[in-house]
């Protein structure tokens, strides 16, 4: 026995030495022999952490998450085309230069101010649940929430549906000559600028580790070298994607060609993508890797039309689109603020950053408790928009006291005339559980779109999806992790369904003054998006700022709710500030109760606002973009 031993414990040592041996030879070849520098570097003035003047202009303007799609609309606009043209070439042209945080064909929730109608509409930009996806499917295979780094996270594609719609109802131009930009950035390259950097700075491990997990997203992204990390200035190439967004201008194309009406090339775009080839692919990969998604599936799939909620904050009406992203909570925020006289206090005062915390956090106590998709739950939006209803929930804060956790939801039912018809709405939900350990920032990034156009229209766009899940191959689509922003619970507003639509994260915003167009703004990043949104806005109309300082200035953010996404993390009485002015007030925080995170200065964990306004005064557009990302804004 004891010579067994010995042998096996030789055996072992041999082994180990072996491995070791290898080790030292991998590492060896990486750091002496494979290239780990950049391959092609571009001349690139990246607007990431660089302060600038506020852009003035006369006639038109776009503000967006990249110097490139900001350019592709102010072609577009310069050209004569109307802002809702600029916003189906500023997106496609985000899809490729922000490709890793707001993927072609992801979500994109938008709304429309109409200048000639004088109204708001919002279009419906966020994808359902496949049909197969079930609360029971998901629990059946161990899983307490829709897992990440899996295409079971995949949700039906929403923004092809939304640039079709909205070209058809507004747009003067074809599909092909509005993609052309994005087909060349994506076919020829672009400088990788530093936000996408950040997005995608892995380690080595998790290079080896993306290349095995997501072997053509490795290829997409890396080029399929583990070994090389992504370098700012390099050029970096899609290929594939620029192939598949030429494969749909060609069919349209091909149909103007036969003498087709544009409308018939527009919709021959949507049937190429939802019901033809790329549907097909789609499909077969889904099938391949026991996805859910299904021919059904993407040729059911439809956006639609929709009334935008809306809120006042005294002179001013707020717009969002409905409660499938969480828009609803900025006016409603707002509304909660509109009896409180913040300008007294001072701006990011101690008592003024404690009084705009504690309105999120009530809000954010109704989001998780009433919103979800309308079409599947009675959202009680009557009662969490009217007045009382925010005169109620702003008796319930705490002066001079943080909540312990996240507040009680109120009673919007008491407000509003119709009872529920959904007895969802009135469960209450299961208590969050509160996570253990260091707290993580809110972010996950998407991108931001503003424009206005000569005649008045303007756009707010907030496209969004991460290549977190396997991209389908040979054609550069990323589906993006989405459902599993749904909880696993259908007792709750949120929770998951077939057929649909998940509380999205994305949410644009679009403001009127005194019944005149006045603002459109967002941002992205996660559950900071609008608690940015909030500031900036407050940064304006409260404290006389011009959009660009009211971007820049300091920011704060609550964490007190459970996250949007898996696996809905929760961090009770935590806020995190902006080191200008953690140093600041800091301590009178604390001294309140709350958990407080010193952040650097200018980072994207506290979103990064892209915003236009048209001054009342002089009928001037004023716009700025967030140096926290690599945003830019353009005007002519």
């Amino acid at each position: 026995m004891k010579r067994f031993v010995k042998k096996l414990l030789k055996v072992l040592m041999w082994i180990g030495i072996s491995l070791g041996s290898l080790a030292a030879l991998f590492f060896l070849v990486y750091l002496l022999i494979l290239p780990r520098g950049p391959r092609e570097l571009m001349d690139f003035d990246d607007p990431f952490h660089t302060a600038r003047e506020a852009v003035v202009s006369e006639r038109h303007m776009a503000s967006a998450g990249t110097p490139w799609a900001a350019q592709a609309a102010m072609d577009v606009l310069d050209g004569g085309g109307n802002a809702f043209d600029a916003a189906v070439s500023a997106l496609l042209a985000l899809n490729v230069t922000a490709n890793q945080a707001a993927s072609f064909p992801g979500v994109a929730p938008i709304l429309l101010y109409d200048a000639e109608n004088n109204i708001v509409r919002s279009y419906i930009g966020a994808g359902t649940a496949p049909a197969a996806a079930t609360v029971d499917f998901f629990h059946g295979r161990g899983h307490d929430y829709v897992p990440n780094l899996n295409i079971l996270a995949q949700l039906l594609p929403a923004s092809p549906d939304v640039l079709i719609a909205i070209l058809t109802e507004y747009g003067t131009m074809s599909f092909a000559e509005l993609a052309q930009p994005a087909i060349e950035l994506a076919r020829y390259g672009f400088p990788i600028h530093q936000q996408m950097a950040n997005d995608m700075d892995f380690s080595l491990i998790e290079r080896i580790g993306f290349s095995f997990l997501m072997p053509y997203n490795a290829q997409v992204y890396l080029r399929g070298e583990w070994w090389r990390p992504l370098h700012p200035g390099d050029r970096m190439v899609l290929p594939d994607l620029a192939g598949t967004l030429e494969a749909l201008a060609n069919v349209e194309q091909q149909v103007l060609i036969a003498g087709g009406s544009r409308e018939d090339g527009l919709l021959a775009v949507r049937d190429y993508f939802y019901s033809g080839p790329i549907a097909q692919m789609i499909v077969d990969y889904h099938e391949r890797r026991g996805g859910l998604i299904t021919f059904e599936d993407l040729q059911n799939y439809r956006g639609g039309w929709e009334e935008p909620l809306s809120g006042t904050f005294g002179a001013y009406t707020v717009f969002a689109n409905q409660t499938w992203t969480q828009g609803g909570v900025v006016p409603m925020v707002l509304q909660i603020l509109d009896g409180v006289d913040l300008y007294a206090m001072g701006h990011n005062s101690p008592e003024y950053v404690h009084t705009v915390i504690q309105a999120i956090e009530l809000t954010m106590a109704d989001r998780e408790r009433y919103f979800g998709d309308p079409v599947f739950v009675d959202v009680p939006m009557g009662g969490l928009l009217s007045p009382e209803f925010a005169a109620a929930r702003r008796a319930a804060m705490t002066p001079g006291a943080a909540f312990v956790g996240m507040p009680p939801a109120g009673n919007p039912f008491a407000y509003q005339d119709m009872p529920p018809r959904n007895p969802l709405a009135r469960l209450e939900p299961t208590a969050p559980t509160p996570s253990n350990g260091a707290a993580r920032d809110f972010t996950r990034d998407t991108s931001y779109i503003a424009i206005v156009d000569q005649w008045g229209n303007a756009v707010s766009l907030t496209p969004s999806d991460f290549p977190e899940s396997p991209m389908i191959p040979g054609t550069g689509l990323t589906l993006g992790t989405r459902l599993n922003q749904f909880v696993l619970d259908e007792t709750r507003a949120n929770g998951l369904m077939p057929g649909k639509r998940p509380r999205i994260t994305p949410n644009p915003s679009m403001v009127l003054r005194d019944g005149e167009f006045f603002m459109t703004f967002g941002t992205p990043g996660g559950e900071s998006q609008t608690q940015a949104m909030i500031q900036v806005f407050l940064n304006i109309v409260v404290f006389g700022m011009d959009p660009q300082e009211a971007i820049e200035a300091p920011r704060f953010i609550s964490m007190n709710w459970p996250n949007s996404f898996a696996p809905h993390r929760y961090y009770p009485g935590r806020i995190q500030v902006e080191a200008a002015l953690y140093d600041v007030i800091g301590s009178d925080l604390r001294a309140k109760g709350y958990r407080v995170d010193r952040l650097d200065d200018w980072v994207n964990a506290v979103g990064a606002v892209c915003a236009i306004l048209r001054d009342p005064a002089t009928g001037l557009l004023i716009g700025g973009a967030d140096p926290r990302e690599s945003s830019l804004a353009l005007g002519a």
